[in-house]
Formats: structure tokens, sequence, C-alpha cells
């Protein structure tokens, strides 16, 4: 097992400058990432952290727990199953070669088990649940899309636009927070990294978001988490 020292930047927006100041918590983890926009604050303004979860397994929690390290070798999800079959070809004609983009979406299961223990999450911590909102989800799946398509691990991607202007572009008017991890193989490992950490823990379990999209890609194992407000 490979163990990689990082450390945790989290984005603290400040009142009185009205700007973004990253602060680090020294970890020796190997953890995603966290991000927040406060209702208030002004537009592209998306705090921007960054710590990669890749091979690894979160912190143990105070109590102890049996979630096996997470593995970038493992397969995520299965894929969905096909029900039905295309005739074959009468003619002599070749079929199209397959599509060679690096990207394989999950299954929309997977997607739902996130939004089943975020929520569980959130019950026990007397928050309303969330509720998926496809705009979200459609910007949490594009941006796990992208990193895995172009292999970076970031709440900004390299043309330099934040996740909460992702959001926006994406139709969603009222971006509210980013978790983003690399490398877990299912809902129940993400869940546990973030839970683990104080930054994620936080997003996810912030009453004054209502919404929320989940995306992941197999191709690397890429999870995105985006709420609204």
């Amino acid at each position: 097992m490979v163990m990689v020292s990082l450390s945790v930047l989290l984005g603290v927006f400040s009142a009185a400058t009205g700007t973004w100041m990253a602060t680090a918590e020294g970890n020796t983890a190997e953890l995603g990432a966290a991000a927040l926009v406060l209702p208030d604050a002004p537009a592209g303004s998306g705090g921007g952290s960054g710590t990669d979860l890749e091979g690894g397994k979160a912190p143990a929690p105070k109590q102890a727990t049996t979630d096996a390290p997470a593995s970038t070798t493992s397969s995520a999800a299965p894929a969905p199953t096909e029900t039905s079959e295309a005739p074959q070809p009468t003619t002599s004609e070749a079929a199209p070669p397959p599509s060679t983009k690096p990207v394989a979406r999950v299954a929309s299961s997977t997607v739902e088990q996130v939004i089943s223990l975020v929520n569980d999450e959130r019950s026990q911590a007397g928050c309303k649940p969330l509720a998926e909102e496809p705009h979200l989800t459609e910007a949490a799946q594009d941006y796990s899309d992208d990193m895995s398509a172009r292999n970076f691990f970031a709440h900004t991607n390299p043309e330099g636009v934040t996740f909460d202007q992702r959001i926006k572009n994406a139709g969603y008017s009222k971006p509210g927070a980013e978790n983003i991890a690399k490398g877990q193989t299912s809902a129940s490992q993400v869940m546990t990294a973030w839970m683990n950490s104080e930054g994620h823990r936080a997003n996810i379990l912030n009453c004054s978001l209502t919404k929320i999209g989940v995306g992941f890609t197999k191709a690397g194992n890429y999870w995105v988490q985006d709420f609204g407000y």
C-alpha cells in the first residue's frame, strides 16, 4: 500500500476582505477536498482546495471500523447491463469502431447510494434531506468525467474555472459547496473518507444546503459532490 503525506487545504471566506483565504491543516492522510461558497459570497469566489485520495484509505475514525483501503486498481460498482441487443447487421458493412474516450460513467445506483448515505448522516445531525437536482448532477458528472479524461484533480479546472462557476454554467444559480475524491471504489468508502474529514463533513452536514448532485467516473475512480442552496 502506498502512503502519501498530504495536507488538507480549506477555503475560508473572509467577510472583512471579501476574499477567500486558504488555511492548511497538517495531516498525513489520503483524502479528498472540500470547498464552500457562502450565500452572499461574490460570484467566482469559490474556495479552492485539493488533497488527493488516490491510492489509500481515509484516516481511522475514533470508533474502530472495518472499511477496506481504497484501491485504484479495483473496479467500482458494476456497469449497467443491457436488457436487449440490437439485431446483427445482415450486410457486409462493418460496424463503426468503439469510442476511445477514456471515460466510463457509473451505474445510477452508485450515485443513489451516495445520496442516500448523505441523507442518513444529515438525518442523524438533525438536517433535512437533500434533494437530487438535475443541473447539479450534470455539473458533478461532467466534472468527474473531465478530471478523469484530462488527469487532474482540483476544484478549479486547468482553464481556471472554479466549482461555483461550473455549477452556474450548468444552469443552477445558487452554488453552495463541493467535495471531490479520487481512488475510492464504492459509495461507502468515499463517504467514510469524507465523513472523517472536517471540511467535507461540514459540507455534508450543512443544514443550509438543500440540493445535491453526484458524479462518479470509473476511469480513475473520480467522485464529485456538488451542493446548492
